[in-house]
Order: C-alpha cells, then sequence, then structure tokens
C-alpha cells in the first residue's frame, strides 16, 4: 500500500460518510483525495492532466445530482414547473444554511406551489414530499458514484511494489 492509496483511502472513507451528511461536501472531499495522491504519486502531464480534469467535470456535475432530483421529485409527484424551479432554487440557497440541502428545496417547492401557482395546501405539500423523495434517489445516486469512483482510483493507486509497509 503506497503512500497516495493510504491518502486518497482516508479521504474516500470519509467522503463516503459525508455522503450522509448534508452540510459536508463528500464529492470534493473525494476529488481532493484524488489530487493529493495523484500529487504524491508523481504527478505527469500525461495521463495525470485529463484524468483530473475528468474528474473535475464529473465532481461537478455529481454535486448537481441532489439539486436536479429534488426538481424530478417535485414534479413526478404532481408538482408545476414553478415547483420544479422552486426545489432546484432551495437546494442552492440550502448549500449555505444547516441542513439547508434537505429544507432547501422542501421549502422551495412548497413556497412556488402556495405561492406562486396557488395551489391548495394538500396539493402543494404532495409536491414538496415528491421533493423529498428525489432527495433520497439522489442521495443513492451519489452513493454509488462515489463508491464506483472510489473503486477506480483505489484500482489506479494499486501498487504494491511501492508499499510503505516494506
Amino acid at each position: 500500500m503506497s503512500l497516495a492509496f493510504l491518502v486518497f483511502l482516508i479521504a474516500w472513507i470519509v467522503g463516503m460518510i459525508g455522503t450522509f451528511v448534508p452540510a459536508v461536501p463528500a464529492t470534493v472531499i473525494i476529488f481532493a483525495g484524488t489530487v493529493a495522491a495523484t500529487l504524491i504519486n508523481g504527478f505527469q502531464v500525461w495521463p495525470d492532466l485529463p484524468f483530473l480534469l475528468t474528474f473535475a467535470v464529473i465532481t461537478f456535475l455529481i454535486s448537481m445530482v441532489d439539486n436536479v432530483a429534488s426538481a424530478w421529485g417535485a414534479r413526478r409527484y404532481g408538482g408545476s414547473k414553478q415547483a420544479g424551479w422552486g426545489a432546484l432554487i432551495g437546494g442552492v440557497v440550502g448549500l449555505f444554511l444547516p441542513f439547508g440541502l434537505i429544507v432547501g428545496p422542501l421549502a422551495g417547492a412548497l413556497v412556488a406551489e402556495l405561492f406562486v401557482v396557488r395551489k391548495p395546501v394538500l396539493e402543494a405539500t404532495r409536491a414538496a414530499w415528491g421533493t423529498l423523495i428525489g432527495l433520497l434517489t439522489g442521495l443513492a445516486a451519489k452513493l454509488v458514484l462515489h463508491l464506483l469512483i472510489g473503486l477506480y482510483e483505489l484500482w489506479r493507486l494499486w501498487d504494491p511494489s511501492r508499499s510503505i509497509f516494506g
């Protein structure tokens, strides 16, 4: 087990745990672990730069999964287009609040349905419920993506000949 492997393994474990904690930027932690491991391993422009740039784009897309899934859930459960946008905007605003990644999309969808579309409370609540379902779907997707990325990076870094244990 090389030092680069160990550094990434620790970052990946922290990121995997952080996947379940809304305020923790789990995907960014896993990406930072990849960058650190690549630098420790001896950064080379080819193939490391294309790999890191690709992984940076994937990191950005995975970070958006929560917001997109919330909007999808709101629409799937009878929410209007405005509820989808409300969930998306609430998710972005929620990035800056404690528990905001859960409360933000819920509140955004509910407010949009109640005050913009002017739906009755029961229908607006159903759209907010859909947002929660979307959040849980997004969480499951992020978990799978974090697992796949971590396993790929561990495979990429595995080199028994560079073991720090002798």
